[in-house]
């Protein structure tokens, strides 16, 4: 089973069409945004009811709820993909930035250690690589923050960086 937050996002709802052409036994759409999971879920299904076990509303800043619904689905993949991406908008509101992108991230890294996640697959920026601005840094950490748990966790744990325009 494969899990993917921000599964309603520009990456994560790509992310969830190419993950759907390997025929996963399970794909798990997780997002806060209702009105991007029916999108992607009438982009992937062909309908948007949102009545499907495998679309969860949920935010990642919001531990408890995590820890919950990893029980609840026990992925063997996860791609975390959830994130706050407009350089601008966060140079303006920076506390957004760490509570999204750095401590939502933790958050869903303990959820996955808890949950016994295989392989964990944290999707960054190459704003990350040398960070002159509040999205980067905050990048920049969420991918320390996976290194970390490379290094103690049993499962596999890594950051892929994507260019964002």
């Amino acid at each position: 089973m494969v899990l993917v937050t921000g599964a309603g996002g520009s990456i994560g709802s790509e992310l969830c069409r190419q993950i759907m052409r390997f025929n996963p036994a399970a794909l798990v759409l997780l997002d806060r945004d209702e009105s991007a999971l029916h999108a992607v879920q009438l982009d992937l299904d062909g309908e948007g009811l949102l009545q499907n076990d495998n679309i969860v509303l949920a935010d990642i800043r919001d531990l408890g709820t995590l820890r919950a619904r990893f029980r609840e689905h026990r992925p063997d993949i996860v791609f975390h993909a959830a994130a706050l991406k407009h350089l601008p908008l966060l140079q303006r509101f920076p506390t957004e930035a760490w509570q999204t992108n750095v401590i939502g991230t933790l958050n869903v890294l303990r959820a996955a250690e808890e949950a016994g996640v295989g392989t964990f697959v944290n999707i960054s920026t190459d704003k990350a690589a040398d960070p002159l601005s509040v999205l980067g840094y905050s990048k920049r950490v969420a991918e320390r923050l996976t290194a970390g748990f490379a290094e103690r966790s049993p499962g596999r744990y890594l950051s892929v960086r994507f260019e964002i325009g």
